[in-house]
C-alpha cells in the first residue's frame, strides 16, 4: 500500500501543480479556501464620524472629522456569537480608534490582534497541536524538521563547513521542528558543535515550551560566549532567545529557517474603486462592533502598494480588485538578505502563499475552525497568504551578494531531500499505530488532497498539502546553489 502512496507522490511531484487558492489542514482548513468574506457595504454613502450631523453635500468636511467611503464593500457574515462585554484588547483597539479620530489599517489590527502585550493570541497561550488552534508540518512528522537538518547541514557543507554558525529560527512555535532538526543530526558531532541556535520568539509562553522541548539546561562551563548559558541537551548546541532577529549577534556565518512564519506578518490590503486603489481600514460601528471601511485618502501604506506593482505585469493587475502587501516582509527580506549577504550563509523559507501578486486571503481561523476575521479579536490566528515573488523582489534589490532560489513545492523539496527513503526506514521498525501515524503525516507533508489509502471516516482523511507550500532559498552567492533547488 505504502509504495502505491509513494508511486502516486512521485506523480505529483512531475506535476508539480500549484493552486493558489486552496486552504490547508493544519494552519488552515482543508477543505476549501476561504477569502476574509469580510468586507463591508456595497453602499456608495459617506459617513461622517465623530458626530457629524450634516449630509455629504452641505457639511463643511470640520477637522474633528473623518469621512469614510463604503462604496464597492460587501455586507460581512454576521458574527458567530452574542454580544459580549467588551475584552482587553478590544477596548485597546477602539481606545486607538478613538483617540485617532478614524479607522486603522488591517496591518495594525492583524499586529495587535496576534502581538499584543498583554492579549495577543500568540502571546499567553500554546496555539499549536491537536489541542491548538492550528497544526503544523512539525506536528504532522518528525520527517519534516529532520529533512530540513539535513537541508541545513547541506548548506553548513557548501559555506565550507565553519567552526562557528548562528542557527536562527523565527516564530519556532513549540520548538519541535528545532528538536527534530538537532536530533536527526546529531550523529554529525562536527555540524552540531558548530552550532549556536537561536530562537526569535516573543511569546514568554512559547519560549518556556521550547526550552522543555529542547531538552534544555543550565551549562555549568558557560561562558561570556554563550549568552544565556543555556544548552540543548539533545546535542550539547547552546540556545539563545531573541525577541526580534536584529538582536541576535552578527559577524558569524547565519542559517536561518522561517517556516510558517512569513504568513503571520501584518498584511495591508487595498481594493480598486473608482478613484483608483484604497486601502481597507477598521473602524468602529454605530452598534459599537467592527467594520471595514475604504480609506478616503492615499495612506503611507500606498507607497508600498506602488512599489509592489511595479513588479508585477499589467495582465496580472488587471485581473484583481483587490490587493495585500506586506511591509514587514518586505523589511524582513532585507535584513536576512544583508545579513547572508555580509555573513555568508543563507535562509530557508516555507509558508503556503503564491508566486505573485496576492489578493485577498485574509483568514482567521479558532480551534480548527474559520471564523470572521473581525470577530473576538485575539481568540484566534490570523494569517495570509505569503508572495514569495515580494520576497525575491526585496532580496535582490538589496544585496548583489545573495542569489535567490525557488520557489519549488513543498513536495518536490522533501521528495528530493528523500522523504520517501526516511518513511520506508521508519516503518521497518514501528507498530501498527505508528505506521498510521507515519503514513498520514508522510501523505499531509507531500501529497495532494484526500489521501487514497485512508479507510477511515472521511471528515478524518488526511488532506496532502505538498503542492500548497512552497519553499524559497536565500543564500550568499559564494555557496553556490541550495540543494535541491534546480
Amino acid at each position: 500500500m505504502l509504495r502505491r502512496v509513494l508511486l502516486q507522490v512521485a506523480t505529483q511531484h512531475r506535476r508539480c501543480i500549484v493552486s493558489p487558492y486552496v486552504s490547508h489542514e493544519f494552519r488552515r482548513s482543508s477543505s476549501h479556501y476561504l477569502s476574509s468574506s469580510s468586507q463591508i457595504g456595497n453602499s456608495s454613502s459617506v459617513e461622517h464620524l465623530e458626530g457629524s450631523n450634516q449630509s455629504h453635500e452641505t457639511s463643511a468636511q470640520p477637522s474633528t472629522t473623518v469621512s469614510i467611503d463604503r462604496s464597492g464593500l460587501y455586507n460581512p457574515p454576521e458574527h458567530s456569537h452574542e454580544p459580549s462585554p467588551d475584552s482587553v484588547l478590544v477596548k485597546h483597539l477602539k481606545g486607538i480608534i478613538k483617540f485617532r479620530g478614524g479607522p486603522i489599517s488591517v496591518a495594525e489590527y492583524m499586529e495587535e490582534v496576534l502581538t499584543n502585550p498583554k492579549a495577543g493570541f500568540y502571546i499567553n497561550r500554546d496555539v499549536f497541536g491537536a489541542e491548538g488552534d492550528f497544526i503544523t508540518s512539525p506536528e504532522v512528522s518528525q520527517m519534516f524538521g529532520e529533512l530540513v537538518g539535513v537541508w541545513a547541514m547541506c548548506l553548513w557543507e557548501q559555506m565550507g563547513q565553519p567552526k562557528k554558525v548562528n542557527l536562527i529560527e523565527l516564530g519556532p512555535g513549540r520548538g519541535t521542528l528545532m528538536a527534530d532538526l538537532i536530533r536527526g543530526t546529531s550523529k554529525f558531532k562536527s555540524f552540531t558543535e558548530s552550532l549556536h541556535i537561536h530562537m526569535v520568539e516573543c511569546s514568554p509562553t512559547l519560549q518556556k515550551i521550547q526550552y522543555n522541548n529542547l531538552k534544555c539546561m543550565a551549562d555549568e562551563n558557560s561562558n561570556a560566549s554563550v549568552e544565556n548559558g543555556v544548552i540543548s541537551s539533545l546535542a550539547g548546541t547552546p540556545v539563545s532567545w531573541h525577541a526580534t532577529i536584529d538582536q541576535v549577534p552578527k559577524g558569524l556565518p547565519t542559517i536561518i529557517i522561517a517556516h510558517e512564519f512569513f504568513d503571520a506578518l501584518p498584511v495591508h490590503q487595498f481594493q480598486r474603486a473608482s478613484r483608483g486603489w484604497c486601502e481597507k481600514m477598521i473602524d468602529v460601528a454605530e452598534d459599537s462592533s467592527f467594520r471595514f471601511v475604504l480609506s478616503p485618502q492615499p495612506t503611507p501604506a500606498a507607497l508600498f502598494l506602488m512599489k509592489r506593482c511595479k513588479g508585477a505585469g499589467a495582465e496580472e493587475l488587471g485581473k484583481l480588485d483587490q490587493i495585500e502587501v506586506c511591509p514587514k516582509a518586505m523589511e524582513l527580506t532585507q535584513t536576512i538578505a544583508k545579513r547572508i549577504g555580509s555573513d555568508g550563509g543563507g535562509a530557508l523559507i516555507i509558508d503556503y502563499g503564491l508566486n505573485g501578486l496576492v489578493s485577498d486571503s485574509l483568514q482567521a481561523i479558532r480551534k480548527h475552525k474559520f471564523v470572521h476575521i473581525l470577530d473576538t479579536p485575539g481568540t484566534a490566528d490570523l494569517s495570509a497568504f505569503v508572495d514569495f515573488a515580494s520576497i525575491r523582489h526585496s532580496a535582490e534589490e538589496v544585496s548583489e551578494e545573495v542569489s535567490v532560489h525557488g520557489p519549488i513545492t513543498q513536495s518536490q523539496f522533501l521528495g528530493s531531500l528523500g522523504i520517501n527513503f526516511r518513511v520506508e526506514a521508519l516503518l521497518e521498525n514501528c507498530t501498527d499505530e505508528q505506521a498510521e501515524s507515519l503514513r498520514s503525516g508522510y501523505w499531509r507533508l507531500v501529497g495532494e488532497g484526500e489521501a487514497p489509502f485512508w479507510e477511515g471516516p472521511d471528515e478524518q482523511a488526511p488532506i496532502g498539502m505538498g503542492t500548497r507550500y512552497l519553499a524559497m532559498a536565500i543564500v550568499n552567492k559564494k555557496q553556490g546553489i541550495p540543494v535541491p533547488f534546480p
